[in-house]
């Protein structure tokens, strides 16, 4: 077995440290401890704060010199984000922490392949995780009692996290290395589309599609980065009109980054460009006064994008995807981007969406591998479906 590294701030939690590590070597694992304090620490630990914080870009000085807390435990975080995913031996990672041990060490963890075995007994456990957490797989523990000691309580849960971190450590999951995983992008309005693909390709390829929720997308592209994926159909790429008009489901900057990154193979079109989403009525800016909005539940309220918005959207996901080194394919549907955009659908807007794919045309770089295709289909018509499948078997073979 691997290592499991065992992560705390040995200045103020080095009785738990100790403890926990002492649990899962019992348990059958290999612990290290590893101090990411930024103060002297009070017990024996495998691997120094100073080994941690030299990995920061100013040096360990950057960390570890400075009076104020704050900016010392930000500055940890950052240095242990670098130091983390550069170990070659982790086969786990259990760490334990306050409010500043939480921060420091899922800011590592969110670094490391999906898949890893990530486990986090935190004192915010019970609370909004997500900043923590964001789109890894980490596994967040509830401390139950504050970390100032070992107690009856703390005990049984460290005991647990112990037990729990080796035994993940110690199975890890067969790999089903006889089909290539395929990420897709789905949306409730592309639903036809994305699942008549997944029905043409699951025979030979494990499909895993993401809801474009923002999370979603950063999910898969997570994967890629990981090495997890074998090709991407990125059907539905609506997180970038709620990134770029302020919407609730946004992608970030990096957007179609791993694409690039990988030079994977790549399917992509336009799927709901068509709407930027908000939560009930009343969340929506003031700024969009007087817009078309689209009521798809009590707390769920759609925008209508603008030729003017459709055309800035255009062009950058075109930019991005001038960015993509690998065979890419990207499919206009010329009938309707979504369900709501078709005839006689609350978002049908035939010069909105001629904005969008004109803008496209003229800014992406079309070459022999970067190909835009225009097809006489709405993007729910069968047809479009079976285009992206032999679009993606072609590009595969490359």
């Amino acid at each position: 077995m691997q290592r499991i590294y065992v992560v705390g701030t040995a200045d103020t939690k080095g009785e738990e440290l100790t403890y926990l590590a002492a649990r899962v070597e019992a348990a059958g694992g290999r612990p290290v401890r590893v101090d990411v304090g930024t103060r002297r620490p009070t017990v024996a630990v495998d691997i120094s704060a100073e080994t941690v914080a030299a990995a920061h870009p100013d040096g360990a000085a950057a960390v570890l010199s400075g009076d104020d807390r704050g900016k010392a435990v930000a500055a940890m975080g950052e240095a242990f984000a670098r130091f983390l995913p550069k170990c070659d031996d982790v086969a786990a990672v259990v760490g334990i922490g306050g409010g500043g041990g939480t921060l420091i060490i899922t800011a590592g963890m969110r670094g490391l392949p999906l898949g890893l075995p990530k486990l986090m007994v935190s004192t915010l456990a019970s609370g909004d995780v997500a900043p923590y957490v964001d789109v890894s797989d980490i596994v967040m523990m509830p401390s139950v009692t504050d970390m100032a000691g070992l107690n009856r309580i703390s005990r049984v849960i460290l005991q647990n996290a112990a037990a729990a971190i080796t035994a993940m450590a110690s199975r890890p999951t067969e790999e089903a290395a006889s089909k290539p995983a395929l990420g897709l992008t789905m949306f409730g309005v592309t639903t036809p589309c994305v699942t008549t693909i997944v029905d043409r390709l699951r025979a030979d390829h494990d499909c895993l599609v993401f809801h474009a929720t923002g999370a979603g997308g950063r999910t898969m592209e997570k994967l890629a980065d990981s090495g997890l994926l074998a090709g991407v159909l990125d059907i539905t790429t609506t997180e970038v009109c709620d990134f770029l008009l302020g919407g609730v489901l946004s992608a970030t900057q990096d957007r179609f980054g791993a694409i690039a990154r990988t030079g994977l193979p790549y399917v992509g079109s336009v799927g709901a460009l068509d709407m930027v989403n908000f939560w009930a009525p009343e969340t929506v800016p003031e700024r969009y006064a007087g817009r078309l909005l689209y009521h798809h539940n009590p707390n769920v309220t759609l925008m209508r994008t603008t030729p003017g918005e459709c055309a800035a959207i255009g062009r950058w996901i075109g930019a991005k995807l001038n960015l993509c080194k690998g065979v890419v394919r990207f499919l206009i549907p010329e009938k309707g981007v979504s369900a709501l955009d078709v005839e006689g659908g609350a978002f049908f807007d035939p010069t909105a969406d001629a904005a969008l794919f004109e803008a496209l045309e003229a800014t992406v770089d079309r070459t022999e591998r970067r190909r835009i295709v225009r097809l006489p289909l709405h993007i729910n018509d069968p047809q479009f479906a079976e285009a992206a499948v032999a679009a993606y078997r072609e590009i595969a073979k490359h």
